[in-house]
């Protein structure tokens, strides 16, 4: 069974950084595509990062292009969302996404999901 657990949501204030983790586990880790959502309180869930199978490409959605990178460790079955220069708007529940497809190289819409963090941006 596949599990994602994600860590290191909190509260910072605007122009602060927060380092994101998903430990994974029931599966081959470095098979699989990984990346993050959120989902602001009254919003739809939205796409924020992918990160392919092999960690060599990587997406974004535009909001956060060049403050936020996705990364992977694939050693510790470990998938991170840095993010940096944050604001008021990125303040939201974080989830955790699993490709239910080995070997992805873009979001394929079908995942598995974590149960979420909260960060909180303070202005």
């Amino acid at each position: 069974q596949v599990q994602l657990v994600e860590s290191g949501g909190g509260l910072v204030q605007a122009g602060g950084s927060l380092r994101l983790s998903c430990a994974a586990s029931g599966r081959t880790f470095s098979t699989y595509a990984m990346g993050w959502f959120r989902q602001a309180p009254g919003k739809e869930r939205r796409f924020v990062a992918h990160i392919s199978w092999s960690g060599g490409r990587t997406r974004y959605a535009d909001s956060v292009k060049g403050r936020f990178t996705i990364s992977r460790d694939n050693a510790n079955n470990t998938v991170y969302l840095h993010m940096n220069s944050l604001k008021p708007e990125d303040t939201a529940v974080y989830y955790c996404v699993g490709d239910r497809t080995s070997y992805g190289e873009y979001p394929s819409g079908n995942y598995y999901w974590g149960q979420g963090t909260q960060v909180t941006v303070s202005s």
